[in-house]
């Protein structure tokens, strides 16, 4: 009995772990592209201890009430990622979705039935970005009134520099902010 159960236990473990590997190459293709061709307003990275767990940082695009916010969110794969979808999630105050709570969208894990395999971390991104921009209600989406989106907006970047992951991997960032907090201080031309 030992041994089926042992057996079995391997079986389980060896096919998780080709299910990791194939989601860690899919993901290591999908950062060199990502790098090569990156996705407007919209940078990410890996966590270097776990491929599987993605940072992003969208920054709000101009005419909308996101405008110049940076808004830290993170991506969660699975193991057998492409052929399920990632878990999203959005970490900075941003007045369209709720913070630390998995969202729901088309492109998320709520909908494994709308998944397509071939979409990649760009297209994850892409249409991120689309649903921010966009509306309509969904699960994990918040109505707040554009000013106090602009507030929120306003308010990302010091939200984000609390937070050591977004610091340790989004430095340019973090130093692009200080050296404007820098010059704010001199009196220097902004």
């Amino acid at each position: 009995m030992c041994i089926i159960r042992f057996c079995l236990q391997f079986a389980t473990e060896m096919t998780s772990r080709k299910k990791t590997n194939s989601a860690t190459e899919r993901l290591r293709q999908d950062y060199i592209r990502l790098k090569k061709d990156p996705v407007p307003y919209v940078v990410a990275e890996p966590l270097p201890s776990n491929i599987l767990e993605w940072h992003y940082v969208v920054t709000g695009p101009e005419n909308t009430p996101y405008s110049g916010g940076k808004y830290h969110g993170k991506l969660v794969f699975p193991p057998d990622f492409p052929y399920k979808p990632p878990s999203i999630y959005m970490i900075t105050p941003n007045g369209r979705f709720k913070t630390n709570v998995r969202l729901c969208l088309s492109i998320s894990d709520y909908h494994p039935d709308t998944w397509n395999p071939a979409w990649s971390v760009s297209t994850i991104l892409t249409g991120l970005l689309s649903f921010m921009a966009e509306k309509s209600p969904t699960l994990g989406s918040i109505e707040m009134p554009d000013c106090e989106r602009r507030r929120l907006a306003v308010e990302s970047l010091d939200f984000n520099l609390r937070n050591k992951v977004f610091c340790s991997l989004f430095p340019d960032t973090v130093e692009v902010s200080f050296l404007f907090s820098w010059m704010e201080n001199f009196n220097c031309d902004v």
